[in-house]
């Protein structure tokens, strides 16, 4: 049976939409690999089994090429965790502590998950402008995930909203440096990812709750 007419520009979009997942599983791969020296376009074109050609014609040069996988990424990273903290999901555990114990649990997870790749876009964020904006931006979108995530919970602060808000920093500037800087800049003593998650839920609980709450 021949394709119809109807049936070609859906199976045009199926195809440009697996190149395109190819593209950027090449170039997760090559950053997490060898950092951005390695994402080069015609290695990610010789990865994904395309022309380089293609590639520049879909990103320009390497910059964009660069920033698509970021935006790609950090979406996805958002998504996965966005899943695991919804109001809607929090809200069925009831007990006020252990959603907050979750919301940590499921920024810290995937910041372990993905730490590689987001060690690269962390740093490099330190001396390129449009990869720190890209950062900012989804970090603040999650920040006002976990906000509205926890606003049913009884916080123990004239200014809830503020306390959630720094509740999310602090998470989130503990792990980022974690992932940027490792286990032992600070101190000698060993801190695995699962102790790190354990301390950050205690110390955001009891912070968030008070003793009264914990």
């Amino acid at each position: 049976m021949t394709e119809s007419t109807a049936d070609r520009p859906s199976a045009l979009q199926e195809r440009s939409r697996r190149s395109q997942q190819d593209i950027l599983e090449a170039g997760y791969a090559l950053l997490e690999e060898g950092g951005v020296d390695a994402l080069t376009v015609a290695a990610v074109a010789e990865r994904a089994g395309m022309a380089v050609g293609s590639i520049y014609r879909r990103f320009g040069d390497k910059e964009g090429l660069l920033l698509a996988i970021q935006h790609a990424f950090t979406e996805n990273l958002q998504a996965e965790i966005t899943e695991r903290m919804s109001a809607e999901r929090l809200r069925l555990l009831r007990d006020p502590a252990v959603a907050i114990a979750e919301a940590v649990g499921a920024i810290t997870d995937a910041f372990r998950a993905h730490e590689a790749l987001l060690r690269v876009f962390l740093l490099l964020g330190t001396r390129h402008q449009a990869v720190r904006a890209e950062g900012s931006r989804v970090s603040v979108e999650g920040n006002r995930h976990f906000t509205e995530a926890l606003r049913h919970t009884p916080v123990a602060h004239a200014d809830a909203e503020a306390a959630l808000d720094f509740a999310f920093r602090l998470v989130y500037a503990a792990i980022a440096h974690r992932v940027t800087q490792g286990e032992f800049l600070e101190s000698e003593r060993p801190l695995p990812w699962s102790e790190l998650r354990s301390h950050l839920q205690t110390a955001v609980v009891s912070y968030l709750l008070g003793p009264e709450g914990r």
